[in-house]
């Protein structure tokens, strides 16, 4: 089992001092490097990763939502040809903060093959 890799904040997390595992047997940590990873820049998997790292320098439109679902869904489908997952859905509410920047906050839900169901969210910030 891997150790968890908390998306929001893209560290390991700790409780009581000791790491926690990743519930879902390394499904979610999968999904997490392939959303955080860009497309094409891992040497060892060039189809590892997705795009989007390119919507991070965009205007905040309602365009750039879809855009987001898109790339994330395209990212994720691996893990549901090579049977680790069974259902991914994505949603992708707009959020503004109190600095009045835009950000997108991806809500993840993952039905692994082992019938746990785990919700994750994954922050994208945009101009």
């Amino acid at each position: 089992m891997d150790t968890y890799i908390d998306p929001l904040q893209q560290d390991y997390v700790l409780a009581d001092g000791q790491l926690i595992r990743d519930p879902m047997a390394g499904v979610a940590n999968a999904a997490y490097l392939r959303l955080m990873t860009p497309l094409g820049s891992y040497w060892a998997d060039p189809s590892l990763g997705s795009r989007l790292h390119e919507l991070q320098r965009e205007k905040d439109l309602a365009r750039i939502a879809v855009l987001a679902k898109q790339y994330s869904e395209t990212a994720l489908k691996p893990l549901l040809d090579d049977g680790r997952a069974t259902q991914i859905d994505v949603v992708v509410p707009r959020v503004k903060d109190a600095t009045k920047a835009g950000r997108h906050q991806l809500s993840i839900q993952m039905k692994c093959a082992s019938g746990e169901v785990s919700t994750f969210l994954f922050p994208l910030h945009v101009i």
